[in-house]
């Protein structure tokens, strides 16, 4: 044996011992079974660990992290780190041998587990703000000059140099900086919202009809926002101002119709909060704002709020728990019984028909769709809401397809969602970009993988722009599949190193 130094401390080693490891380090290593151990910063710089995540495989980068010398001669067993990530060792190997991970809540709390610093990460973990400027801009556009853009363009552009500029700040004036651009890009202070922007002693201790009505017209600004920026730029803006407006009502002093109007505003704020959380893939962080928005509707006696607070909950479980989705759309049939307008009908029967899809009941499945549809052919109504404004032909044909999808019935599904790409509705971009992502899904289920890696190249620069986590996620599985050696062609192969050429950017 010769003198060596221990790789995790750098204590020299005694002549007689062959273990790779100090008897401290020997010590510590004994908790190993229970959790990872804390590794040093420069772990993450070791070549092959740095290389996996460049690769953006954390099956490998966990491999990686198995092998590495701080953890002595011996690359620490499948069996122990799968023990850590709540898996047995077969799915750990398949894990670093297969395909990348794309599901997003593994990825982060996988991540967390393994103590992965965020900067190395190609994902936001939970509660780490995304504030992506260059994600806004189009490919070779000069930040410095985004004024020249087109409206839509030039305002991302705008805001990105914002957002970027207000990340160099440090500290707490990060977040207050990031919120009043994002604040700003709303419209809020140029709505007569400067009081949001205030600290907390500074905000008006009792509130008006006037302030009411401000609050209420938050929605549309945050809807409008949302054209430019998308929801993963917008929820933390929309979360942080209903938390404001909530802590202020409950502090501040108003008449009793001051009060219900105030209430009806705050469920309509939670809603907004909540669907571009569900935008933004934050699923768990929807639901609550859902459940208080029903609340507050209900002390209001304001049942239009009350729906819609119904209907959105029931998009938000439909996968996860489809028996109580229905639920949740029947209760709103009932609570718009009398003056319900057809759009809104229609819009329930399809959460109806979605929902008995995912539970395989095809009969169900089938029923409420010729309900949704006896509604649709009825027209529209004046009094319609304006959450249900993307609600026509082409969206039954959309859930349709994925009804289909849900009923491992693909070929349908194509047929369906084929039939919306190839007539466009104008102004609904965001779901076009959505149904084409998931038609390319489809076209892969059913066994043509050349015509899904086309499709998905060409809604790659789409799904860039809008800016929806919930839509990329869906293209990111697509390119999990369509990235196994067993389905590479010439066709697949541009759809996936275009795919992972525009992720690095």
């Amino acid at each position: 044996m010769t003198h060596a130094n221990c790789p995790r401390c750098g204590g020299r080693l005694a002549r007689d011992n062959d273990s790779g490891r100090c008897t401290p380090c020997q010590a510590a290593e004994r908790d190993r079974l229970s959790a990872p151990p804390k590794v040093p910063a420069g772990f993450w710089e070791h070549e092959p660990v740095r290389l996996a995540l460049m690769e953006r495989h954390l099956g490998r980068v966990i491999r990686a992290y198995r092998c590495h010398p701080y953890h002595g001669r011996v690359a620490l067993p499948q069996s122990v780190v799968a023990g850590w990530l709540g898996i047995t060792q077969a799915q750990l190997s398949r894990v670093e041998n297969g395909p990348p991970l794309v599901h997003l809540d593994r990825l982060a709390h996988w991540a967390q587990l393994l103590r992965v610093p965020a900067e190395h990460l190609w994902f936001r973990l939970p509660g780490q703000p995304c504030w992506t400027a260059t994600s806004l801009i189009p490919d070779g556009t000069d930040r410095a000059y985004g004024e020249d853009l087109p409206t839509e363009q030039g305002g991302r552009a705008a805001v990105a140099v914002s957002v970027e500029e207000a990340s160099s700040q440090g500290g707490g004036a990060t977040d207050r900086r990031r919120f009043n651009v994002l604040a700003a890009l709303t419209g809020l202070a140029a709505s007569g919202h400067t009081y949001l922007l205030a600290g907390p002693a500074e905000m008006p201790r009792t509130i008006g009809m006037e302030q009411v009505q401000l609050a209420s017209s938050l929605v549309d600004d945050l809807r409008r926002a949302d054209a430019v920026a998308g929801a993963d730029l917008l929820c933390d803006v929309a979360i942080q101002v209903q938390t404001r407006l909530s802590t202020w009502a409950a502090r501040a002093s108003y008449s009793r119709e001051v009060g219900d109007a105030l209430q009806s505003a705050l469920a309509d704020l939670s809603i907004e909060a909540a669907w571009l959380a569900i935008d933004a893939e934050r699923r768990s962080e929807a639901r609550p704002y859902l459940n208080e928005a029903i609340t507050r509707a209900r002390i209001a006696d304001d049942p239009r709020v009350e729906v819609r607070a119904l209907t959105h909950l029931s998009l938000l479980i439909r996968e996860s728990q489809p028996g109580e989705s229905l639920h949740c759309a029947e209760a709103a049939l009932r609570v718009s019984a009398g003056w319900a307008t057809p759009r809104l009908t229609t819009l329930l029967h399809l959460r109806r028909a979605h929902a008995y899809a995912v539970l395989r009941d095809a009969s169900g499945f089938s029923r409420e769709m010729t309900k949704a549809r006896r509604e649709l052919d009825r027209g529209t109504h004046e009094d319609d809401q304006g959450f249900v404004h993307f609600v026509n032909h082409q969206e039954l044909i959309g859930i349709e397809g994925l009804s289909y999808l849900a009923l491992d019935r693909p070929e349908r599904a194509v047929q369906s969602l084929r039939a919306i790409t190839d007539n466009p509705s104008p102004g609904h971009r965001r779901n076009q970009v959505y149904y084409a992502v998931r038609l390319s899904e489809a076209a892969y289920r059913q066994g043509d993988v050349n015509e899904a890696a086309r499709i998905a190249l060409d809604v790659l620069p789409a799904v860039r722009q809008i800016n929806s986590q919930r839509v990329s996620q869906h293209l990111a599985q697509v390119r999990g599949s369509l990235a196994t050696p067993r389905q590479a062609t010439t066709t697949t192969r541009q759809f996936v190193d275009a795919y992972d050429q525009a992720v690095s950017l």
